[in-house]
């Protein structure tokens, strides 16, 4: 199942410049989730990170993929009067620079869900290289009024 950003915009609540996915390329619910981000060197991150060497913060594309977790997790139905947060990153590795006209592909996998916190496997690839690895927790949460 894909996904347009139409509707990355009615599940996730992140805009520009903080929205780092740009199509949800495959789905399975519960299961699994393949996202696309195109680096583009008009992003604001790259004014500073760095003027004569941009490249994307490992930060950036750990946010990602939690966005593309949020994603997969929102997939089947989601509460309006919910929040996903990030609960924490294990096992973060960064194994190359991604770069302004990189085509970033995020993977997260579900390996385990309990009384609200998922734990993904994730992974981010440029030309089919892991660029990117982690295992993220996040937990879905009311909103705080």
């Amino acid at each position: 199942m894909e996904m347009n950003i139409n509707r990355i915009l009615k599940l996730l609540p992140h805009r520009y410049p903080f929205l780092l996915v740009d199509r949800v390329l495959e789905l399975d619910p519960r299961t699994r989730i393949k996202t696309l981000k195109n680096v583009s060197m008009n992003e604001p991150h790259f004014t500073g990170h760095f003027p004569d060497y941009p490249v994307m913060p490992g930060v950036l594309i750990l946010e990602a993929l939690a966005q593309s977790s949020a994603l997969l997790a929102f997939s089947e139905e989601k509460d309006e009067d919910s929040l996903y947060y990030f609960a924490g990153i294990d096992g973060a590795r960064f194994k190359k620079p991604v770069v302004p006209g990189d085509q970033l592909i995020l993977n997260a996998l579900v390996e385990r869900y309990k009384s609200g916190i998922w734990k993904f496997k994730a992974f981010a690839t440029v030309n089919e290289e892991i660029v990117c690895e982690a295992e993220l927790l996040c937990a879905l949460r009311k909103k705080a009024e």
